[in-house]
């Protein structure tokens, strides 16, 4: 049997702003751990967050250059999880009213074009960064990235092969560059991805189980992590053994995707309006 690889990514990029999303802390990068922090970010008991207006305006230039309906009203809402770099337990991001939505991109490739859906941009803060010591056996955590600012790009799963996913991530990047809204920088991880990968047989119109890559962060991890994922997935079902929808991490000492957990489904993150941030009215 032939099979058809579907591929769908999400974007991550870090604005240019000299402030914090819901804070006035610094977003300088390579500041020492844990000195760009206030009670805000941190998350401490009865803090209220209050909106970085330069946000706003970077959203709204992104969405019209990729050709998005504009939501006149939108609104923050709470993604529940818990890990040691989220210090308040929640990342404050958008869910049912995104700042833009249904909007594309077109890529060409090999003299052909093709056009890319973009489902969705939505505003949302970073979080911190776990450093692994393995000397000591034991993690550090620097919440320094805590709260800066990030649009999260999510695309209609319309790429068909890690050629395809690396000219729209060019492609992407180079607009947010031109638009002056991110540096665009992957070494310090201001633009990074997470690609969602499934095959299925040539022709059917159903979605394979996906799996996730995490945090790709250079145009040759994401052409090579796709790559051998696909074949992996490919070789699982020509065995007829069944793809675990999970998250995977690519291994770039091995050349490998390796199981890192099993894949959260939105109801997961049990999604609530923020109460603290009312919702955002943007007129003509």
């Amino acid at each position: 049997m032939e099979f058809e690889s579907v591929i769908g990514l999400e974007i991550h990029t870090q604005l240019k702003t000299k402030t914090k999303i819901f804070c006035g802390c610094s977003t300088s990068f390579g500041a020492p751990s844990n000195t760009c922090v206030c009670p805000v970010c941190l998350g401490m008991p009865g803090v209220l967050p209050v909106l970085n207006k330069k946000v706003v305006d970077y959203a709204l230039q992104l969405g019209i250059a990729t050709n998005c309906t504009i939501s006149k009203k939108n609104r923050f809402a709470r993604k529940n999880y818990f890990y040691p770099d989220l210090p308040k337990g929640y990342q404050i991001s958008q869910y049912e009213l995104p700042i833009a939505e249904n909007g594309y991109l077109d890529i060409e490739i090999k003299g052909r074009k093709k056009r890319i859906g973009i489902t969705r941009i939505h505003m949302e803060e970073d979080a911190g960064k776990l450093i692994h010591d393995p000397d000591r056996n034991m993690s550090l955590v620097d919440f320094n990235r805590t709260g800066v600012p990030l649009l999260e790009i999510v695309s209609e799963p319309d790429l068909s092969s890690a050629a395809e996913a690396e000219v729209y991530l060019k492609k992407m990047r180079s607009i947010l560059r031109y638009l002056g809204i991110s540096d665009g920088n992957m070494e310090e991880g201001s633009f990074r991805c997470d690609a969602n990968i499934s095959i299925r047989p040539v022709g059917a119109k159903t979605l394979g189980t996906r799996a996730e890559l995490k945090n790709l962060n250079s145009f040759k991890h994401v052409e090579n992590s796709i790559y051998f994922e696909i074949n992996r997935q490919k070789e699982l079902l020509s065995e007829n053994k069944e793809v675990v929808q999970e998250t995977r991490l690519w291994d770039s000492d091995k050349n490998i995707t390796c199981s890192m957990r099993g894949k959260e489904d939105a109801h997961d993150y049990r999604y609530f309006p923020d109460p603290d941030l009312s919702p955002l009215v943007i007129d003509d």
